[in-house]
């Protein structure tokens, strides 16, 4: 984001680009973005509730093996189910009430290790700017892509060790490099704010489990976020990986993968992913509906979380030896064309 790829990116005009639409009626497109509290309310008491119960159980069983079961599935929650909701608060759209989105914002900003300011400006980017090299602040997977941190990142290692890095930086006043890109000056004050305040929580926590001489507190807090961020990796990994870079269509850098319901509620229904960009503002239990008035002019699915990973892998290895290649989508023949003109516009080349 500091090289030479992000000044290019904006003089051809890629940056803050206009971006493929789907034809959606007014009318359904206004009942699709409309904001209710009572799923997203169920979906908290669930989750909330459930993690509840598996760290007190986890916590009764300690020190026997039966805990670990328990442990591992409150990691999930806790290290996955968390990034799905940092993510659809952030936009807003789970809730009606803003202060609901805001507090589950918060909760899960923590679990994830992601100063709330930071990624709030981070996410709108990828938005602005999705996939597109040097603007683009998200990509998960680049070119050629470094498998190793995809896989250490299964365990949460690399981002978690670079989320508490950040914390104690901003804590100390500080943002990065990347950071003073996209975060205006008047919300660093609120990013210094936040990071102190992780701090205090987390040397409350280790100074309790050092006191009880017991990981006891660091299971509850901190180490799920390593040992419960495979989930929220291995579907991040499907939303964009091995796809066109710098195109002006999300039919042609995002996929949709059909799940099972425990993933969709993990994941909270960004399975659903070229829905999403296309219409961010749709909230999160509207996208199957919102799916299945647009699917005539999307690339067909993945069927499932094997059928898509067995797409990427081969991209992304054969992408090891070429940095060029990628997995060019299929638009069904109901749908509209790519809008090339755009891309033309962009670049000066047609789309490959």
């Amino acid at each position: 984001m500091l090289g030479a790829d992000a000044k290019r990116a904006v003089e051809t005009g890629l940056s803050a680009a206009e971006w493929y639409h789907t034809n959606v009626p007014r009318k359904e497109m206004k009942a699709l973005m409309k904001r209710t509290n009572q799923p997203a309310i169920r979906d908290a008491i669930l989750l909330f509730g459930l993690m509840t119960g598996l760290a007190s159980i986890g916590i009764a069983l300690w020190g026997s093996w039966w805990a670990v079961p328990f442990w591992l599935a409150y990691g999930v929650l806790y290290g996955s189910a968390m990034d799905s909701r940092w993510h659809e608060c952030s936009h807003g759209t789970a809730f009606r009430t803003s202060w609901m989105n805001d507090w589950v914002y918060q909760i899960a900003c923590f679990c994830m290790i992601r100063n709330p300011v930071t990624w709030r400006w981070s996410h709108a980017r990828h938005h602005t700017d999705t996939i597109i090299v040097g603007r683009d602040p998200e990509i998960v997977a680049m070119r050629p892509p470094d498998l190793l941190r995809i896989f250490l990142n299964f365990f949460g290692i690399l981002d978690a060790l670079n989320g508490w890095k950040r914390m104690l930086q901003n804590a100390a006043g500080r943002l990065d490099a990347q950071e003073a890109t996209f975060i205006p000056d008047s919300e660093k004050s609120k990013a210094f704010t936040t990071a102190r305040i992780w701090v205090l929580i987390y040397v409350a926590t280790l100074a309790l489990a050092v006191s009880i001489g017991s990981i006891l507190p660091l299971m509850v807090i901190g180490l799920p976020r390593l040992f419960g961020a495979w989930h929220h990796v291995m579907t991040g990994v499907l939303q964009h990986a091995g796809l066109a870079e710098d195109v002006l269509d999300h039919r042609l850098n995002s996929r949709t993968v059909y799940m099972n319901p425990v993933s969709r509620f993990i994941y909270w229904n960004m399975n659903y992913h070229v829905e999403h960009h296309m219409f961010p503002m749709v909230p999160y239990h509207a996208l199957p509906k919102l799916h299945e008035a647009i699917k005539h002019d999307l690339p067909a699915p993945n069927r499932s979380i094997a059928a898509a990973y067995a797409e990427v892998l081969p991209v992304l290895f054969r992408q090891l030896r070429n940095a060029d290649y990628f997995l060019k989508r299929s638009l069904p023949i109901t749908a509209k064309p790519y809008r090339e003109d755009l891309h033309l516009d962009a670049l000066g080349t047609p789309a490959e």
